[in-house]
């Protein structure tokens, strides 16, 4: 049985403009230098919301995928509340 495609969106939206800008360019280095195999990643800024579009092989995948950005814009957060 071939393994479907799963697709998902997080959207995370920032008390302003400034502060999703300070975390989405904290977290556009990890983007653009991890190499992920089975997973397309869209990476945006929208003002004070930052979007994640997932398309991923499996829900393997996803997890490890969505995890590991959820994990850097939590960093990139208590880096500012510092």
């Amino acid at each position: 049985m071939k393994a479907k495609r799963v697709r998902g969106r997080i959207v995370i939206e920032f008390s302003s403009e400034e502060v999703a800008k300070v975390v989405y360019e904290a977290v556009l280095y990890e983007h653009l230098s991890v190499p992920y195999r089975r997973s397309e990643i869209k990476f945006e800024l929208e003002g004070k919301k930052i979007v994640i579009d997932i398309k991923a092989t499996d829900s393997s995948a996803m997890r490890g995928t969505v995890n590991s950005y959820l994990r850097w814009i939590k960093v990139a957060m208590d880096a500012i509340d510092i």
